[in-house]
């Protein structure tokens, strides 16, 4: 699985964002680009194996198991 980090202009400066979710705003391009390689890097460090439990945009809820070893690739668009 790929994911991708953009960078854009929001909320009065520069933010990144995953699909619809922003970050906080950065005051230059450099800040928020720093910013999401640092995310994206964060994505592909293998943790610990846990089930997790979340609800989707209808308000069904899952329960899912994630392997240590699961990680998506994470990508930065810039521009």
């Amino acid at each position: 699985m790929q994911i991708t980090y953009h960078i854009g202009r929001h909320d009065g400066g520069w933010s990144y964002r995953l699909g619809d979710v922003w970050s906080e705003a950065f005051s230059t391009h450099g800040a928020a680009l720093s910013a999401a390689k640092h995310a994206a890097l964060r994505q592909q460090v293998e943790g610990k194996s846990a089930e997790i439990l979340y609800q989707d945009e209808t308000g069904v809820w899952h329960h899912e198991y994630v392997r240590s070893d699961d990680r998506p690739e994470a990508i930065v668009a810039d521009r």
